[in-house]
């Protein structure tokens, strides 16, 4: 699956996605995903859809690596930035996550600006619920980006192959991802990209959140217009100054998503989709438990005065809302609690299993010649 086919460019597993989708929702391709820069320094001319791309977060030791640390044992996702291999330390022993992103391709798309914050948000974040960057180091073509690697697969391919989740199952996931995004906007950063294709799970089936690329550091508010289509609040689609409450919209589709298999805006073209969030009207499933929809309703409200989570008591209006009774959140930041979950894997080992197979080419790394774009990637 070419990350051109998905939303955007995912970390390590975000490209599980089955050959097959369900008619009712699919992430939209990647021409659909829209990424602006902030609209007040460009013109109108400049003011073209841009696409994702990223990094992820820090430790085996602290310090530079460099190609020679790592064995490359086989390529887990490909992209028109470049790859994603499983590669094997060659001082530990563990097994790793390598992105490798082409300079020449970031430059050509205007992504400099995306690449860089992602490998500072990574830098900045660590949490059980967060993917984590071990390192970077660059040659004269590519970034490199050390991460961990996770075996489990997507919550999206799960989902698809359940449909959908039974109500204590989406509520184990929700609870999660609550606490990872509250922990987010505590470090003043926005997600801006929250789906199924964006949640791993790891060994033990506790959730593990990716690809920051358009993660954001904002104390106040912005404008960029960025997302998926089915998740994307309306105060961004109308260009409006937007705060964190964005993600709190997006963790409403979400649970929407797992309880019900679908989207509650989904329809067969991006500008479709966002005259049905811009008008709406959610229809909630007969199935759906009372308390999902009432939690669900004060989630997914263009009335920023109602949208829980942007409150008074911020996060903890929905860690208090009584769909949520019987999650004891301290015990669930402690991964004390069983998963309900756990993937058929064979942890500690590099198994691949759960990962698709992509031809393997030669490749170009550690090339150390004339370097056009050094003075772009400084921090890597």
């Amino acid at each position: 699956m070419d990350f051109q086919q998905h939303s955007n460019i995912q970390a390590q597993q975000s490209q599980l996605q089955p050959q097959v989708q369900p008619p009712h929702h699919q992430p939209q391709p990647l021409q659909h995903q829209i990424a602006l820069p902030d609209v007040s320094t460009l013109s109108t001319a400049e003011l073209a859809i841009q696409q994702s791309l990223l990094p992820q977060r820090s430790t085996i030791s602290k310090g530079k690596y460099t190609l020679n640390d790592f064995q490359i044992m086989r390529t887990l996702g490909t992209g028109s930035f470049g790859r994603v291999h499983l590669v094997r330390s060659v001082h530990n022993g563990r097994y790793y996550a390598i992105k490798v992103l082409k300079k020449a391709q970031i430059i050509r798309m205007k992504q400099i600006e995306h690449t860089n914050d992602e490998r500072r948000m990574l830098k900045l974040v660590e949490h059980p619920f967060l993917i984590r960057m071990w390192g970077t180091f660059q040659d004269s073509r590519n970034l490199f980006m050390v991460m961990d690697y996770i075996e489990g697969g997507e919550l999206f391919s799960l989902l698809r192959k359940s449909q959908r989740f039974p109500n204590p199952v989406a509520k184990f996931y929700a609870a999660e991802v609550t606490l990872a995004i509250e922990y987010l906007h505590g470090h003043n950063i926005i997600y801006r990209d929250l789906k199924p294709e964006n949640i791993l799970l790891d060994r033990n089936g506790h959730i593990k959140i990716t690809d920051f690329g358009f993660a954001k550091e904002v104390s106040t508010v912005t404008w960029t217009l960025c997302g998926t289509p089915d998740y994307i609040a309306p105060e961004v689609i109308t260009t409006k100054p937007y705060n964190k409450s964005v993600d709190w919209w997006s963790l409403g589709i979400l649970i929407f998503e797992m309880l019900a298999g679908y989207t509650p805006f989904y329809d067969s073209t991006p500008m479709k989709t966002y005259q049905k969030i811009l008008n709406g009207k959610v229809h909630y499933p007969s199935f759906m438990h009372p308390d999902a929809v009432d939690l669900l309703s004060r989630l997914i409200t263009a009335d920023l005065t109602r949208r829980l989570g942007n409150l008074h008591n911020g996060p903890e209006g929905i860690r208090n809302h009584p769909w949520f009774s019987e999650v004891v959140w301290e015990k669930l930041l402690a991964k004390d609690i069983e998963t309900p979950y756990e993937p058929p894997i064979t942890g500690g080992i590099g198994d691949t299993s759960l990962f698709d197979h992509y031809p393997e080419e030669q490749l170009d790394y550690g090339a150390n010649g004339e370097d056009p774009y050094s003075q772009y990637f400084l921090d890597f």
